[in-house]
């Protein structure tokens, strides 16, 4: 599709590059001069970017649906679930008890930290999109608690997920860097680990603080719940219970992860029965759906005698009707990403940088970043660079090992900045923060920025210590 893109519009990757940049100048122009609603923007912007690109009329709808629908597989679900079960908790006064948790273990001045400190921990085995979603009723509620801006506590809250998210093995774009550069992983998540804490306490939580201070106040929104009638404390859920429901999920998906890279050292056999029902329950909209009915249980099914499914039910369409629209701007991200993608943008850029001559490991970062900017992905960014530096690190003796690792950080870094607005994880987040584009410009895509250059340059300083 790429290489049939490129040669049918016969542009240049100049060509294509200009064509990239105008299609983004355009969808900005769009939503924040227009206002128009971002749905249609995506949706607009990206029929004209694949036409203008060369791809073909009768290739045109599947390309968009491609996208559509690829991204929509990975997060309608997680969102849906994810909603539900953030409405379980807020509803039943479970919100209520982990918040006052926080504040009372943190202290009131500390609440953020707390909050980034636990975000850190739930991301480890978990994608971002999966673990913010869960952490919202906590952060909702103790933004509500505390009367405070929820940029406040939502922005430390996601930096964190989004530290781990990019350089910490079991994810998607460390692990399939590390299979490239045949970097082991044990050396990997060190390298992450040395880089990854300062970058998050740095950038992920401080930095954050100070964006959340800049930006107007921000209020929260009534995507699971808003302002819950007081619970009375004799009915609200014990902390260990609401701490069981959150945790889950996670521990089901760190399960698939754990019995994966087992399965892969061979430490167990991969086709086994037993392994593989594990394993399903431990994939992330299965772990989800599990977690979502036993929080049905356990918060309000058996705290109530009479009318309990019908007060299910409607806290199920209270939470999912909000969610729509999240929904829809997510996958039309992710449609203009695959547009992008399919146009060929990010191989002939990559082919042209790889000629420049530079360091490998910063032609690597260069390379990563230059493809997340063009079409979003940061897995596809990533792996992308991975494979495409993989023979001159493979060439080179002195790259293995630690080097590698290094070299495998500094790559996952550069795919994991400069979220904009082709990145399906822009949308997710700022739109359940409920800030508009232009915020999440000055504040998102900063600190997505940060995280990148900083995680960068520290693994180039490891890289040259070796």
């Amino acid at each position: 599709m790429q290489e049939s893109a490129q040669a049918a519009s016969g542009l240049s990757t100049l060509g294509l590059m200009g064509i990239a940049a105008l299609a983004i100048a355009i969808l900005l122009v769009l939503i924040i001069r227009v206002r128009l609603h971002p749905f249609f923007a995506l949706v607009i912007v990206s029929i004209g970017t694949a036409l203008a690109t060369g791809i073909s009329v009768a290739d045109l709808l599947p390309t968009l649906l491609g996208g559509f629908g690829k991204t929509l597989g990975n997060v309608a679900l997680l969102i849906g679930f994810g909603a539900v079960l953030g409405r379980l908790v807020a509803v039943s006064g479970g919100a209520r008890v982990l918040a006052d948790t926080l504040i009372r273990l943190f202290g009131r001045d500390k609440a953020p930290l707390g909050l980034s400190i636990a975000c850190l921990l739930f991301g480890f085995p978990i994608f971002l999109d999966a673990a913010f979603v869960v952490m919202l009723p906590v952060i909702y509620s103790v933004a509500r608690e505390l009367k405070a801006s929820l940029l406040l506590y939502g922005l430390p809250a996601a930096g964190a997920f989004l530290v781990m998210h990019a350089l910490m093995p079991p994810h998607p774009g460390p692990v399939a860097a590390a299979v490239f550069l045949q970097a082991d992983i044990g050396q990997v998540l060190f390298v992450a680990l040395l880089v990854g804490l300062p970058t998050w306490y740095l950038t992920g939580y401080r930095l954050s603080l100070v964006l959340a201070r800049r930006a107007p106040f921000q209020r929260v929104p009534d995507l699971m719940g808003g302002e819950q009638e007081q619970v009375p404390a004799a009915r609200r859920p014990a902390f260990a219970t609401v701490l069981l429901v959150l945790l889950l999920p996670l521990a089901l998906i760190f399960l698939n992860t754990g019995l994966s890279t087992l399965a892969q050292s061979g430490a167990i056999a991969a086709d086994g029965d037993l392994v593989h029902a594990l394993m399903l329950i431990g994939e992330t909209p299965i772990a989800m759906l599990i977690s979502t009915c036993v929080a049905m249980w356990l918060l309000v099914l058996r705290s109530r005698e009479r009318g309990a499914m019908e007060s299910i039910n409607e806290i199920v369409e209270q939470a999912l009707a909000p969610v729509c629209s999240i929904i829809l701007i997510t996958g039309a991200g992710g449609m203009f990403g695959g547009v992008l993608t399919a146009s060929g943008i990010g191989d002939a850029l990559a082919d042209s940088l790889q000629t420049l001559g530079l360091p490998v490991i910063l032609a690597g970062y260069v390379i990563a970043a230059v493809i997340r900017v063009a079409q979003g992905s940061a897995t596809v960014a990533g792996t992308t660079a991975a494979g495409i530096m993989a023979p001159v690190v493979l060439a080179d003796p002195s790259l293995a090992g630690l080097p590698a690792a290094c070299i495998t950080v500094a790559i996952v870094a550069g795919a994991i900045g400069y979220s904009h607005v082709n990145d399906s994880g822009f949308w997710l987040v700022g739109r359940f923060l409920a800030v508009d584009t232009k915020t999440m410009l000055k504040t998102w895509t900063v600190i997505s920025t940060a995280i990148s250059l900083l995680a960068f340059a520290l693994a180039w300083l490891l890289f040259a210590a070796l």
